[in-house]
């Protein structure tokens, strides 16, 4: 057996950076829809989100419920866990706008307080070592349900120091299906490593999700991301 070492060259690991955003509204299905079929997505085309600045992803709940027995612990057990998160960008896609609880009236002219339409969403992070830097790979980011929720703007005279206004939203999620070892669990995330998946498989994926010449971006559901890369 071999003894462990640390800060091997090649082995000093770091995420950095955020771009690709990819935005994909939601869509209710037809009632003749076959929802079971391989490659059924309810989301519709993606659209690139541009001026995307950071996305954050904060799970939450999973808090501990210890069970007491002969004067101590006899279990415990964890409550289910959420995800949810927030997005920041200078600008937004139209299509966000919906999502975001505005309507468009008619050319130019948007109503807010509206209904919030549902979205996934994905984004890729970079990774770097000591010899590669942000060349080494990159994680594809998948979100499934989620929801955005009002979010406050505020806006500044120009001055002697401009910045461009941020804006700001959190969002939550309904997980969706997924099956693991068999068996049918529930995700609002995905995570694909570069460094780790298939190279090919991998480009044919990006062509799904970012589209290609014949086809339109496209969010598949996790199962059939599973099915991709077995």
């Amino acid at each position: 057996m071999a003894r462990l070492t640390w800060d091997d060259t090649g082995k000093k690991l770091f995420e950095t950076g955020i771009d690709r955003g990819v935005l994909y509204p939601y869509v209710t299905p037809a009632a003749n829809t076959d929802t079971t079929v391989s490659g059924y997505t309810p989301y519709s085309a993606g659209v690139a989100w541009n001026g995307l600045t950071s996305v954050s992803e904060s799970p939450s709940g999973a808090d501990s419920n210890k069970q007491y027995a002969d004067n101590g612990v006899y279990a415990n057990l964890r409550g289910a866990e959420e995800f949810g998160g927030t997005i920041e960008a200078f600008t937004y896609p139209d299509e966000w706008m919906e999502c975001d609880g505005s309507a468009i009236v008619t050319t130019g002219i948007v109503a807010g307080q509206q209904n919030r339409k549902s979205f996934g969403l994905s984004y890729r992070t970079l990774i770097g070592n000591d010899t590669n830097g942000i060349d080494y790979g990159y994680k594809i980011h998948l979100v499934y349900g989620a929801t955005a929720s009002p979010s406050e703007r505020s806006y500044e005279t120009v001055n002697d120091s401009p910045e461009a206004a941020t804006m700001s939203w959190e969002y939550d999620t309904v997980p969706v299906g997924i099956t693991i070892d068999s068996v049918p669990k529930k995700t609002a995330l995905l995570t694909i490593d570069s460094t780790k998946v298939d190279s090919t498989k991998l480009t044919s994926f990006e062509a799904i999700l970012y589209g290609g010449d014949n086809a339109t971006a496209k969010l598949p559901l996790p199962d059939d991301v599973i099915s991709h890369f077995s």
